[in-house]
């Protein structure tokens, strides 16, 4: 299971053929029939816009995430790529720990692990930091080991962003709104539950008792995302 290591981490992301016509000589002797120009090259796709806006709805309330894509690139569009395919509709948010991080994204309600796309390359050393409010990628102890899972800082978590086994956790968005959600999360009464992974079934700590469901993510436009943009 991708995961943080724990609090002391210390252990613990677009022809037309244009054709011109040529004029000949009033009367002329055989014209040849004028030919067609070569098709116009197609226009350059326009370049991704540098913030995406995405609503992660959950039984506890509405989160709005603003996901930087210049500086996270590659978390940004592995995040999306699961959030276009609806792969994080009805998964929970299966470890929570008040005083650090929410965590999500890769367990359905029965907390049977989903499988997932192969891992991505660690952007930690993007300049985003791991304060409050952020949302980064979960992995394991391997630093390129990230798939779906993410978390959010419910703290300024600085040690995060200390490398440890030649990497540190990459953040890749912050919540804009909702924040009010998350803090409502990380207070859930949590305990032990069993889970099944790859690696068979066994008991996970720090699980929401009451589960926490991640109900649908949708990409947000940029108006709609603007307009609730908190402080």
């Amino acid at each position: 299971m991708s995961r943080l290591t724990a609090r002391s981490f210390p252990a613990v992301l677009a022809s037309l053929a244009i054709a011109c016509t040529a004029f000949g000589q009033a009367t002329p002797p055989a014209a040849e029939p004028a030919k067609p120009a070569p098709d116009a090259a197609p226009a350059a796709a326009p370049a991704p816009a540098e913030t995406v806006f995405v609503l992660m709805k959950t039984s506890q309330g509405e989160i709005v995430l603003e996901l930087d894509r210049a500086k996270a690139p590659l978390s940004v569009e592995n995040f999306l790529k699961y959030v276009n395919k609806g792969y994080y509709d009805g998964t929970v948010f299966h470890r929570v720990i008040d005083g650090f991080m929410i965590q999500g994204g890769g367990f359905d309600k029965n907390l049977v692990q989903k499988e997932t796309d192969a891992p991505i390359r660690n952007e930690w050393q993007n300049g985003l930091k791991n304060k409050r409010g952020t949302i980064a990628m979960a992995r394991t102890n391997v630093p390129d080991s990230a798939t779906s899972q993410f978390y959010i800082n419910v703290v300024d978590n600085d040690a995060l962003d200390i490398p440890r086994g030649g990497a540190a956790y990459a953040v890749f968005g912050t919540v804009i709104d909702g924040m009010e959600t998350v803090d409502r999360i990380k207070t859930v009464p949590t305990g032990q539950k069993m889970a099944t992974t790859p690696q068979g079934k066994g008991p996970f700590p720090n699980v929401p008792l009451e589960t926490v469901v991640i109900e649908k993510v949708t990409v947000l436009a940029k108006d709609e995302a603007e307009k609730r943009r908190k402080g």
